[in-house]
């Protein structure tokens, strides 16, 4: 497909999902997780996540299920994957799609079975910055053959394609759809990445284990809970939390720092309370609110989110463990540096804030 937003969107609208239905969503993703459900008409409902993998929490889900409920989209953020047990046990338990966005989980495993492979749906991204890229491009697998064909009419312009994803059904129905394929040239790259990615997976799982070990050494720095669960791990971006107390400053301030040693980092995305996409009132790019009783953020608790959002994650680039042990080892020794010298760079902050508000 032409992008990994489309393919959320794509497997909504398979699915039957639209108008007026909810799907629940983490707090703590890129908002194209919520603005593909308002594409295909449906309205995200956003949920709190797990502190310990900044995934969605399964607990969060439970609670905010309605009988509107018609789907879960868990992200799978980092190096972790979200609780898919328990998120699986609660769509059998009210009949609820799964759609996995696994953009930053490409060859990830949990139980040993594939990213994209335990719920309905696997939405992939390929595009430019993403382990498995081909410049842009999205990839949606389908748990069903009948699932596939309707995704199949949806991305062809709603053209009728037989179940199993055949050529056209002449007796079939064609759906309202567009223009949403991938290209050939597209298609080619992505299956040479595709050759090269298995080695270059394990390379990064090993340097995640290498600086999961390295980080858990340093003061005021907690290394993300890896679950047993997650048999296979694969990183778009590495994430790691910092108690801004006892670390010495706080994130914004250790990401522009490690920026100035070198490492490409940064501070993760906003809470999704907090994206203007959202908010009308406040930008007037912002998606017309229809439903105001489900956006009204100022009464929307997300401390989790919230926390890690405004203080606590860091996000290391993938290509710091495409260097092997010295990527790593450099990482490691530019935290440790900015540590040690806390007490200037928090003077150094304090008097940009000063001159610059």
């Amino acid at each position: 497909m032409i992008n990994g937003t489309v393919t959320m969107e794509v497997a909504l609208r398979a699915a039957g999902i639209g108008w007026g239905d909810e799907v629940i969503v983490p707090a703590y993703t890129f908002q194209a997780t919520a603005s593909a459900p308002m594409g295909a008409g449906a309205i995200p409902v956003i949920v709190d996540v797990d502190p310990n993998t900044y995934c969605l929490d399964a607990k969060a889900v439970a609670k905010a299920i309605t009988p509107k409920t018609k789907a879960i989209i868990p992200v799978h953020l980092g190096s972790n994957m979200a609780d898919m047990d328990a998120i699986m046990e609660l769509a059998e338990k009210h009949n609820l799609i799964v759609i996995e966005d696994c953009a930053h989980a490409h060859g990830a495993k949990w139980r040993g079975k594939g990213a994209g492979t335990i719920g309905h749906f696997g939405s992939f991204s390929l595009q430019s910055s993403k382990t498995l890229t081909a410049g842009e491009g999205g990839i949606l697998l389908c748990r069903t053959p009948e699932f596939a064909a309707l995704a199949a009419s949806v991305i062809d312009c709603g053209r009728p394609h037989a179940l199993g994803g055949g050529g056209e059904d002449k007796n079939g129905l064609a759906m309202q759809g567009g223009n949403f394929r991938m290209s050939e040239l597209q298609a080619a790259m992505a299956l040479v990445g595709i050759e090269r990615f298995p080695a270059q997976a394990k390379q990064r799982e090993e340097m995640a284990a290498y600086m999961d070990e390295a980080l858990s050494e340093i003061k005021g720095v907690r290394v993300m809970k890896h679950d047993e669960r997650h048999t296979t791990r694969s990183f778009y971006r590495y994430i790691f939390a910092i108690d801004p107390q006892e670390f010495g400053v706080e994130h914004d301030v250790l990401c522009g720092a490690l920026d100035a040693e070198g490492v490409d980092c940064w501070v993760g995305y906003e809470a999704m309370h907090n994206y203007e996409l959202f908010q009308p009132q406040r930008s007037k790019l912002a998606v017309p609110n229809a439903f105001p009783e489900y956006f009204d953020f100022k009464n929307m608790n997300l401390p989790e989110a919230t926390r890690a959002c405004e203080h606590e994650a860091v996000w290391l680039d993938e290509a710091i463990f495409r260097e092997g042990t010295k990527g790593v080892d450099d990482a490691v020794a530019a935290l440790k540096k900015i540590q040690k010298n806390a007490v200037e760079l928090n003077a150094a902050a304090d008097e940009l804030r000063k001159k610059y508000g």
